[in-house]
């Protein structure tokens, strides 16, 4: 306790001494200088003052005090900045300059113009007292100006029919409507790409003009949109695809130790010449989709770029054009492949509940196993966890063993015995078979043996919207209790967990999920995510058992191969909507629900790798994963041995409701070579069961209309996210607000958080090995949601 106190107190100083430090920082400065501390603009509406803000220059806005703190801890020295050895940390103080108040001050003024204000005027004020500034751009902006008379005139008749049927119904440029300069840019924007689409390879965004009179009348302006010709045509030229060339480069320094593999294939028109002889030309072919004798279109061109750097197979692609003829164009797909053969080893610490353990993985992949860039992938994986409660040597405290082994094969297409519609107009559609082996242990509990194979399809209906079929998962599983802890469960009347978990199934299941808006998760934007996932299991197998008569067990479940087969129904719902505030702010609110009905031959209870479970890193973060619920389930009512041999075994559901609110911000632009974004979340939910079972004989863990809200769990917390743009590192720290496993008011065990330690000490006597944590940490990669 006394070490704890230390700690906050050395904390406490640290931060007032961090913050005292940072209301000071002006005080480095020379008599001559001012640190700006605040930039306010004034005299326009709410809706324009945050856009024109942007166009004040960053060297002249407020730092940030945490910035500012970190540069004056090391780039101070006597009471004054360094003129030499200044450290690359934090921000350095933002002083008033003149020139650039001024030349702010004009930008915000053009900025004005071009959304209809043309006679605004901005006059900025500076107030310094103390060598600190504050600056204020006043701005009187007028009676903005609408849109009078729009006049297009169109020198290629063929242009002005694309013109008129393909962007102006879809201009916002309308009359009466206020001036702004984007509705203009969008439209010539919009006429570069359809005509882009349209064949015209030479069209130029700057063949469009736009003119604007604003004298004609008081606060109208006039425009005129004027689409030129070429200055040495009197039209513009439609261009075809004469001829096509793919060529497959060795990447720079390397000598090909095959044949180069040359060849034209008549049936798709295509000539080819594969430097490396590693690859064939019909699998890449079918995602070059400009062709001999297609009119030459962008929106191909691109499809063509984004299909095949998602083959994995490729770093760099070049489509090169050639003009061979007035209007016909040579067209060369240049691909440079990555190295073929890759390994990747990873590898992590994890700690829970006072044990420890660690992870590590390997992940072999060949990213062209047939020539058609097919990727191979051999993926190994050990876990283990330490106990430091139990007895002996170090090899005696392992609480349990994780080993998984799985090769997958992954084809950049639909294989299918049928005909598929699937292009990948929208994205690279996918074959993936794969097989995994799991081999679990845990201590003088359970022993797990999981094996499946998959057959998976993936394909994209839309730009957003992307389906995955499984039509077949084949899985095989054997589950062996301890025979002395089976015994002892026996004994306390647990049969049906022992009947549920220490067997063997054979399970036959098909799957199939949604997924919409995927790939915006990691924008700042406004939308929606949305994903449904459908799971059923044993349908096909229950009607050939009814046909054909299959053998029975002793507990009356049909066998298959002498071993049961699984029945089971599941659906999960994933929702969630994002809103872009300003800047680096984020607010995200999540719901995610599910439902798993057991059936048929397992129909008592679901097993345990279909379950749902509280709590985890992605979920209610103020929980270790499998610690939640179901329902009120309180542990306090094991035995203590049972207690420790059921960790993370007893606590799951067949049904999920879970809810999230997450407020995403930026703390520090520049932190270790990053990004440091930070978070604030409120997390709720809960598991149920369908039925009592015998760990929750008394309806505290079943799922009741007229009861479930009060046995929702509340976490809340902060977070830190260190953001590298290739990949995001998270720390999540949770704190329990309610807690669901406790009675009436002594759920929200938020009251006790001042009065840890003697809650805990009695949460630790009534149920023990178990601790209670009021703060549960999480580090992992990757965004929660």
């Amino acid at each position: 306790m006394i070490k704890k106190d230390i700690f906050f107190a050395f904390a406490s100083i640290t931060l007032l001494a961090l913050i005292l430090a940072s209301c000071r920082s002006a005080r480095y400065l020379s008599e001559d200088q001012a640190l700006v501390t605040k930039v306010e603009i004034d005299g326009i509406d709410p809706s324009l003052k945050e856009r024109a803000s942007a166009y004040i220059s960053t060297e002249i806005k407020p730092n940030s005090r945490l910035n500012l703190t970190l540069y004056n801890l090391f780039n101070t020295e006597n009471g004054r900045y360094k003129r030499d050895g200044i450290r690359s940390v934090g921000e350095a103080p933002h002083i008033v300059d003149s020139s650039l108040i001024d030349f702010s001050a004009k930008q915000i003024n053009r900025f004005l113009q071009t959304k209809g204000y043309f006679n605004a005027s901005v006059t900025p004020q500076k107030r310094v007292k103390n060598k600190k500034a504050a600056i204020v751009f006043e701005i009187e902006a007028g009676q903005p100006f609408v849109y009078g008379k729009i006049a297009h005139q169109v020198a290629d008749s063929s242009i002005d029919v694309v013109y008129q049927r393909e962007v102006l119904p879809y201009s916002n440029a309308r009359k009466g409507k206020r001036f702004d300069s984007a509705d203009l840019l969008e439209e010539r924007e919009s006429m570069y790409v359809k005509l882009k689409e349209y064949g015209y390879f030479e069209y130029l965004r700057q063949y469009m003009r736009v003119g604007i009179d604003t004298n004609r009348i008081a606060k109208q302006a006039d425009v005129k949109v004027e689409i030129q010709n070429p200055t040495d045509s009197t039209r513009h030229v439609v261009y075809y695809v004469d001829s096509v060339f793919a060529i497959v480069r060795l990447p720079y320094g390397q000598i090909g130790n095959k044949k180069n593999n040359r060849y034209h294939d008549q049936s798709i028109g295509v000539d080819y010449l594969d430097e490396t002889g590693k690859f064939r030309l019909r699998p890449l072919a079918q995602y070059m989709y400009l062709r001999p004798g297609m009119r030459y279109n962008m929106k191909k061109e691109n499809q063509s770029y984004d299909r095949l750097y998602e083959t994995n197979g490729f770093r760099n692609i070049k489509i090169n054009y050639q003009k061979v003829d007035s209007n016909k164009l040579h067209v060369t797909y240049e691909l440079t492949p990555r190295p073929v053969m890759a390994n990747q080893v990873e590898g992590e610490f994890t700690f829970s509940s006072g044990m420890s353990g660690f992870n590590v993985g390997n992940t072999f992949s060949h990213r062209n196993v047939f020539g058609g860039a097919e990727q191979l992938e051999v993926k190994m994986r050990y876990g283990v966890l330490f106990d430091p409660r139990l007895e002996g040597g170090l090899a005696n405290k392992i609480f349990n063993n994780d080993f998984q082994i799985g090769v997958n094969l992954i084809i950049p297409r639909l294989m299918t015995p049928f005909e598929n519609s699937s292009s990948g107009t929208y994205g690279l559609p996918r074959t993936t078979f794969s097989s995994t082996l799991q081999l679990f242990q845990q201590d003088g509990t359970y022993a797990n043996r999981y094996f499946t194979n998959t057959l998976n399809y993936i394909w994209y209906s839309g730009v957003n919207s992307q389906h995955s079929l499984t039509p077949a998962s084949v899985e095989y599983r054997q589950g062996r209790l301890n025979a002395d802890f089976a015994r002892r469960l026996e004994e306390e009347g647990y049969q049906l967990y022992i009947q549920s978990n220490n067997r063997q199934y054979f399970g036959l299941s098909a799957q199939y999920a949604f997924t919409y808006n995927a790939k915006r998760l990691l924008r700042l934007e406004d939308f929606n995510y949305f994903r449904i996932g459908l799971e059923s299991s044993g349908n096909l197998l229950g009607l050939a058992g009814n046909l054909f008569n299959f053998t029975t067990s002793n507990d009356g479940e049909k066998q298959l191969f002498g071993v049961p087969y699984l029945q089971y129904a599941k659906a999960e719902l994933d929702y969630r909507w994002y809103k872009h505030l300003a800047g680096n702010q984020q607010v995200v609110l999540r719901f995610n629900g599910g439902v798993a009905v057991p059936y048929g031959n397992n129909s008592e209870l679901l097993i345990f790798e279909k379950s749902f479970y509280g709590g985890g890193m992605n979920g209610i973060r103020a929980w270790q994963a499998r610690t939640l619920g179901p329902g009120n389930y309180d542990r306090s009512g094991l035995t203590e041995q049972l207690r420790l041999n059921l960790r993370n075994l007893d606590q799951l559901g067949e049904v999920k409701l879970e809810a999230n609110a997450e407020y995403r911000f930026r703390l520090l632009n520049k932190f270790l070579g990053a990004k440091l974004n930070g978070a604030t979340f409120l997390d709720a939910g809960n598991i149920w069961l369908l039925r009592d079972n015998e760990f929750a004989p008394n309806g505290e863990g079943t799922f009741k209309a007229d009861r479930f809200l009060s046995q929702i769990a509340l976490g809340s917390g902060f977070g830190l996210r260190l953001d590298m743009d290739y990949f995001i590192i998270r720390l999540d720290a949770g704190l329990k607000l309610k807690d669901p496993q406790f009675a009436g008011g002594k759920q929200w065990v938020i009251k006790e958080f001042f009065n840890a330690r003697e809650f805990k000490q009695a949460f630790y006597e009534s149920r023990r090995p178990d601790r209670y944590n009021f703060i549960q940490y999480n580090f992992s990669v990757g965004l929660p949601f």
